[in-house]
Parts: structure tokens; C-alpha cells; sequence
């Protein structure tokens, strides 16, 4: 019986010490991961509040996925720890990214939506000889419209975008237009903030609709903010323009088309770019939604899955509608991407060294979840394009109040149609 006693106390003893060695090493373990530092800046308030919506639940989902997944960064393991910054106007946008810097001193920096955002971050990122990757807003907005003479730009060091241009959405557009029979006449509303100066800049839409044989009424741009759109609105009636195109922000097209009802201007076919891309935009127009079309940069058909979880686009959105009980949103996919493309950055760095992450950026080519992010391809240094398709927004669709349906893929042909263009009347 003591032998007995003495066996189980030696064994008790060395159980004890393979736990203690055990533990020690996953505690060794633990302590060599490092942390990649992130900042995120976009609009979570303010009238910009929708491209936004989906950072919260992408930041979360990626913080626990790298939690499990490290980074392997040369020799070394990272997590990532994100710095969400709000960032509801210009001017805000710029100081978070300020305050990232000097105060968070982040590895590099992520900022999405719209050149209100995505420019003034860069800026601050270009100043700062922090690397930084952008997306969700036309590249010649972004590009051009960062540039001391936009006539001779300069290549930028430490800043690099992802998204489509604006030759992708006027042939987006030009082809869902050539699907309603109309009077080849379009009103535009163009505002007066770096999207409105883009698309209705000499570069943008005016070449391509008089090389097409389509006049358009210019009221001029107004200023983001507006409040009655009387003086478009009978610009548009007097010239008799069958066709609506324009990129307000979504406050601003909900106030001018509910007024366009009440004053009686109804186009035969409307594509608007920015304010129709989300579904409160067109919940909140009700039966006047039905078949306002916009651009889709993103979609749960899109033939793409993420280079970090294996997600296809219909997962992604179906996993966020389960997890939020909300409607997918276009922002979502690139979102993710961001991440997607930081980590292949860090990667192909093999160092978080920032200005060799910055190198790495303009060679990097990967796919995501949004398509092949390619920065070796042009059209421009610093960006890298990705495939642009158009829907119109109609009831009852894939059990949601409404939902966007692709009706035209003539610049992305390999996302697949779900419908013909109808006209609105």
C-alpha cells in the first residue's frame, strides 16, 4: 500500500510539472505574438453615415480572426489591434488621421468612402510617411483630386487605392440608358464637393454623353446640404430630360426626388451614383424606390471569395445579415478587402517596417473578396481598379423590402445578370 502511495504521489508530481511546462510554453507562446497596430477612419455619423455601417462588424470579425490567425510577418507572428475613428466630414477625417499618427503611432492606416474621406486621410499619410490604403471612391477623384496640379500629377510614396473610375460607371450607365427607349436628354445634379467636381469635370461625364449623343441640362452644382431643389427640377422639365444622372450624397437625393414627385418630373430612367447605393435610402422613398438605379461595385453574386476566411460574397452577406439582422450593404465587401489587402501588404513586406510595407503595396497583387486588387496594372501609380456592374432597386426581391437586381455587367461581365433594365414609367 505505501508502494502504491508513493507511485501516485511520484506521478501527481510529474503531472504538476508537465501542466507547469506546458502552460509556460503556451505563456511563451502567447507572449511572442506581436500586435500590428491599425488605424480605420470613415464615417460612422453624419450624412456619410451609410457607407460606414459595416466597418463596426468587419473590424470585429477580423480582430477575432487574426486573434486565431496570426499574421506571419517574416519570422514573427502578429494580431491586429484596429483603431476605429469617426470620421463624418472632411475636416474630422483629417484629424483622425492626424491623431492616429502622433498619438496612436499605428502601424499604417485604413480609410474608406468617398474622396471627402479617403483624400484628406491620405494626405495626412503622405505627409507623415505612413502607409496607408484607401478605397470606395472613384480613382480620379482620389488621384487627381489630391494632386498640387492635377494637369502633371506626381506618384505618391506611401499611399495606395482600390476602386472603379469614372469611365467604368459612364459605360455602366451609357448601357442602362441604351435600354430604355427615351429623348436622349439627361438632367444632372451635381453637387459641390469632390465627387460632384469629378464626375461633371471635363474628364468626366459631359465628354462621354455629347460622344454618345445625349445633351444634358447643368444646372450647376449646388452645395451638399440643399434643401429645395425647385430650380433643377424645373431645369429639368423645361429641357425635357428623360434621363437622371448625378452623384448627391443620400440625404440630399432623398429631399430631391420626393419634391420631383410633388412638382411632376418623371424621367423614364434614373441612375444615380452615391445616394442609391444603400437600402434605408430607398426604404425611405417607398413605392418612389421601384427601379432607381445606381452603380454596384459589390454584390452577394459577385463571383469572389475572401483570400483570409475562404468566404465567398454570398456568405459574407449572408453572415452579416445573421449577425447584425440587417440588409447587406455594398461597403461590406470592401470593408473586408481592406483587410485582405493589409495582411498580404505585411506579408509581402516580410516586415511591418513601414516604408518597406509601402513598397510592397505598389507590387502587391492579390484577390479578394471584391475582385483582383492588382497595383502592377495601372491605370495610374498608387491605384488599382476593380470591377464595377449597375442595378436598378426593386420590392419583394430575395426576401427583403427591396433589393438591388445586376441589370447590366457590360464592364463586369463576370458577375451575372439577374434582370433586364425597366424603365420607371
Amino acid at each position: 500500500m505505501v508502494e502504491s502511495k508513493s507511485k501516485k504521489l511520484i506521478a501527481g508530481v510529474l503531472a504538476s510539472a508537465m501542466a507547469l511546462t506546458l502552460a509556460t510554453q503556451s505563456g511563451a507562446s502567447a507572449a511572442s505574438v506581436k500586435t500590428l497596430t491599425v488605424g480605420f477612419v470613415s464615417p460612422q455619423t453624419g450624412p456619410l453615415a451609410g457607407f460606414g455601417e459595416a466597418d463596426k462588424y468587419e473590424i470585429t470579425q477580423m480582430t477575432a480572426y487574426f486573434k486565431k490567425n496570426p499574421i506571419t510577418v517574416g519570422s514573427s507572428k502578429y494580431n491586429v489591434k484596429v483603431i476605429l475613428k469617426d470620421a463624418p466630414n472632411s475636416a474630422a477625417a483629417s484629424t483622425a488621421a492626424s491623431d492616429l499618427i502622433n498619438n496612436n503611432n499605428v502601424d499604417l492606416i485604413l480609410a474608406s468612402s468617398t474622396p471627402d474621406i479617403v483624400n484628406p486621410v491620405s494626405d495626412q499619410c503622405e505627409a507623415n510617411a505612413v502607409p496607408c490604403i484607401t478605397t470606395v471612391a472613384p480613382w480620379q477623384a482620389y488621384y487627381f483630386g489630391r494632386q498640387k496640379d492635377p494637369a502633371h500629377p506626381v506618384p505618391f510614396k506611401w499611399t495606395y487605392h482600390f476602386f472603379w473610375g469614372l469611365e467604368d460607371v459612364m459605360a455602366t450607365y451609357e448601357d442602362m440608358w441604351s435600354q430604355v427607349t427615351t429623348n436622349n436628354k439627361a438632367g444632372a445634379l451635381w453637387p459641390n464637393d469632390p465627387d460632384g467636381q469629378a464626375w461633371s469635370g471635363a474628364n468626366g461625364f459631359p465628354a462621354t454623353t455629347k460622344s454618345i449623343g445625349v445633351s444634358v441640362t447643368d444646372p450647376g452644382l449646388y452645395p451638399d446640404g440643399t434643401q429645395d431643389f425647385t430650380s433643377q427640377i424645373s431645369a429639368f422639365k423645361s429641357a425635357g430630360d428623360q434621363i437622371l444622372l448625378g452623384v448627391p450624397i443620400p440625404p440630399d437625393f432623398t429631399t430631391f426626388w420626393n419634391q420631383a414627385v410633388q412638382q411632376g418630373y418623371k424621367p423614364k430612367i434614373a441612375t444615380i451614383g452615391k445616394a442609391l447605393l444603400f437600402p434605408s435610402a430607398i426604404e425611405a422613398l417607398g413605392k418612389n424606390g421601384q427601379n432607381l438605379g445606381t452603380e454596384v461595385w459589390w454584390h452577394p453574386t459577385s463571383p469572389f471569395k475572401s483570400s483570409l476566411t475562404g468566404q465567398t460574397a454570398k456568405a459574407l452577406a449572408a453572415a452579416y445579415e445573421k449577425d447584425t439582422k440587417k440588409q447587406w450593404t455594398q461597403p461590406l465587401g470592401f470593408s473586408h478587402a481592406l483587410f485582405e489587402v493589409m495582411a498580404a501588404a505585411v506579408k509581402s513586406a516580410g516586415s511591418t517596417d513601414k516604408a518597406k510595407v509601402a513598397k510592397a503595396i505598389s507590387k502587391l497583387k492579390v484577390n479578394t473578396i471584391v475582385g483582383t486588387v492588382d497595383w502592377t496594372s495601372g491605370p495610374v501609380p498608387n491605384v488599382a481598379k476593380t470591377p464595377l456592374a449597375g442595378g436598378q432597386w426593386r420590392a419583394g426581391v430575395n426576401g427583403h423590402k427591396y433589393d438591388l437586381v445586376i441589370v447590366s455587367n457590360k464592364t463586369a461581365p463576370m458577375v451575372p445578370l439577374g434582370g433586364k433594365v425597366q424603365a420607371l414609367n
